[in-house]
């Protein structure tokens, strides 16, 4: 047997004030509780991606990781239910002259319970094949009453285009059919905790957000957004899909891992209100965060302006433009050159090292 390692962690008066505190013995993290009148101590470094368990909560026996929820019992460190498993260390812990000591000799053994990988985690490999596209309709409107909405319109004339005269792959997306929850911060604990894929997507089989993943991630080479102009912005549900979008560029950021190679971003805006500049500036600045390329002239768009108040003129306009149809067909054409270059390799590659606006280093950073 290892000898003792009894480690004061604090005064006794002191740690009963919380159920549930992280607290150091010596270089090691634990996650102390303080229930029915014992102290229980495990590892405070949770068996998923190493979240604080001690900065979480207790439920029940049950100490919840703050970052995914993983729970593990607050005296033995083993894993909930279906899960025993997932066993984080546990520790001895003893009261003297009213200090609290832990013994670090005492440490059970950490164990990680085989979690089968989601399947938008394998490797990104571009199958063979024509060029893909991917249209992705960011309008809202009511499901029982569809209304014509001129954003799907153009979309739809793109995505006819690629298919029936290019002779390449589409699908269409619409998130007003997908049922996904917002973005939960999960960047906002930590970077760490903003995992891929996207932490949601992995606990909650119901999101459907998974779809968008999956053909952006493994199966486009073109990503073709279209969305109306709303208050000078894009669509609320196109924010909502980028803000979840934040695993792809997190992984940047904490892995150096690429996941939009060789992809290219084309848009189409269109709106009764003015700011095409604007909007088109915002989605050209989130995809080139996430390393998207663009075609030459990457959007098209239309707009009455901001006084105009007239939507029945604006439709029709949309409807019998000849120029916004062959706009929008041209456009896919663009994109679909550029894909191919990059496809083919003809576009040089260069070492990825923290792309984006994580490229330089804070003045709080080592530099060495």
């Amino acid at each position: 047997m290892p000898d003792t390692q009894w480690t004061d962690v604090g005064s006794v008066e002191e740690l009963k004030k919380t159920p549930l505190r992280q607290v150091s013995a010596g270089n090691t993290t634990i996650a102390l509780t303080y229930k029915e009148g014992s102290f229980s101590a495990i590892s405070g470094v949770c068996n998923h991606v190493g979240g604080p368990l001690g900065q979480g909560t207790l439920d029940g026996d049950y100490v919840v990781c703050p970052w995914h929820y993983w729970k593990f019992h607050h005296k033995t460190g083993q894993g909930e239910p279906g899960h025993e498993q997932d066993l984080v260390p546990s520790y001895a812990t003893k009261i003297e002259s009213g200090r609290l000591y832990i013994d670090l000799s005492s440490a059970t053994k950490r164990k990680k319970q085989p979690h089968k990988l989601h399947p938008l985690a394998r490797p990104v490999l571009r199958k063979s094949g024509p060029v893909r596209i991917v249209g992705i309709s960011t309008t809202a409107m009511t499901a029982e009453y569809p209304r014509y909405s001129t954003s799907d319109a153009m979309l739809d004339v793109a995505l006819d285009h690629a298919r029936s005269v290019l002779k390449l792959e589409t699908q269409c997306i619409r998130l007003r059919e997908l049922n996904f929850r917002p973005c939960e911060g999960f960047y906002s604990k930590s970077a760490q905790a903003c995992t891929w894929p996207c932490s949601i997507t992995q606990m909650d089989p119901t999101d459907q957000l998974d779809r968008v993943y999956e053909a952006i991630v493994h199966w486009a080479d073109v990503i073709l957004i279209s969305t109306p102009i709303r208050w000078g912005n894009a669509s609320s549900l196109y924010y909502k899909m980028v803000e979840r979008m934040n695993c792809i560029q997190n992984q940047e950021t904490i892995a150096n891992k690429h996941l939009l190679k060789n992809k290219v971003a084309a848009f189409i805006v269109m709106g009764g209100q003015d700011n095409v500049q604007g909007v088109v500036g915002q989605l050209m600045t989130f995809f080139a965060e996430v390393g998207c390329q663009f075609p030459q002239f990457p959007f098209i768009a239309h707009s009455r302006g901001w006084s105009a108040e007239d939507m029945e003129r604006n439709v029709s306009e949309v409807q019998n433009s000849r120029e916004l149809r062959e706009g929008a067909q041209e456009l896919v054409a663009r994109a679909t050159d550029m894909a191919k270059l990059m496809i083919g390799g003809q576009l040089a590659e260069h070492p990825l090292v923290r792309g984006g606006r994580k490229a330089h280093q804070l003045d709080s950073e080592p530099t060495g």
